[in-house]
């Protein structure tokens, strides 16, 4: 019988099993104990920090959101939102300040799970293509891990995304058809049931996105760490750097598909009802 130590850091998730046949029943327990205190720290750890990433970059998102899903008009002069700055001072004048964190519920009730099972696909991939822990993974290993890490999130992430944009975008239409993240969330499982809030284009932005980030965030924390130091060491700041990067470079990947998923979560080629297949939505962004 095989027992899982699952070990959840900012940075790594280390798997360590082992065969339980020749220990005692305290060791297991003592086992059980530092896996939910490990899994239970991180978790705590993942919500604070993704809190904190919400409330820093939410303005942000509701900027690039409504300018992705702004409709298409026949001059400069009649378009909504001519930038990020108009967009910014309309939001607040219409609005108020609040009205740049339209649809953050969602998100922040998924953020803790969510950034303790990113980091578990990853180091899972990591696991399982390192059968031999002094070997050093390969860039492509790295990326693929970082993938995995993807495709778990996106099980978390597709629901929350399509409430929030939902949420972001209606203010823009004149009008308030959802109260909050719940009463989206009800009306949409009721119209459209769960498929409503998942779609390939989610995979497809998510996926390598993370792949790259990982990738980057590694190689960048190794380039920095100075010779005859371990990465553990590195300094605030640098970490942050790479950090920094890494999340730019995600970006110039998850950007084109997160376009056509906005429009697509949206509703706007076709109604919010019944959607539109991706193929389609990148004819019509494409046209657009």
């Amino acid at each position: 019988m095989e027992s899982g130590l699952i070990r959840v850091s900012n940075e790594c998730i280390s798997l360590t099993f082992s065969d339980n046949s020749s220990f005692h029943e305290d060791n297991t327990q003592d086992d059980k104990q530092q896996t939910h205190l490990w899994v239970g720290r991180n978790f705590v750890a993942g919500g604070v920090a993704g809190a904190c990433l919400l409330l820093a970059g939410h303005p942000l998102d509701t900027i690039k959101v409504r300018l992705q899903t702004q409709p298409k008009a026949p001059c400069a002069q009649y378009v909504l939102y001519r930038g990020t700055y108009d967009c910014f001072r309309k939001t607040v004048t219409k609005e108020g300040v609040l009205g740049l964190y339209k649809g953050m519920g969602a998100p922040l009730a998924g953020v803790a799970p969510m950034m303790a099972i990113s980091f578990f696909g990853f180091g899972l991939g990591k696991q399982l293509q390192q059968p031999d822990p002094n070997k050093p993974l390969t860039h492509t290993q790295i990326f693929l891990s970082g993938c995995l890490g993807g495709v778990f999130t996106t099980v978390i992430v597709a629901p929350g995304e399509r409430i929030k944009c939902l949420l972001q975008v209606q203010a823009s239409g004149g009008g308030s058809r959802y109260a909050g993240p719940v009463d989206c969330a009800i009306r949409l499982y009721k119209t459209q049931g769960i498929r409503s809030v998942s779609h390939v284009l989610c995979l497809l932005s998510d996926v390598p996105s993370n792949g790259l980030y990982f990738l980057t965030y590694e190689v960048l924390k190794n380039l920095l760490t100075p010779e005859g130091q371990s990465v553990s060491q590195l300094s605030t700041p640098k970490i942050l750097l790479a950090g920094g990067i890494a999340g730019i470079l995600n970006w110039t990947i998850a950007l084109p598909p997160d376009v056509l998923k906005s429009n697509f979560q949206t509703g706007l080629f076709s109604g919010v009802r019944d959607g539109v297949e991706g193929t389609e939505c990148i004819r019509a962004e494409l046209v657009k």
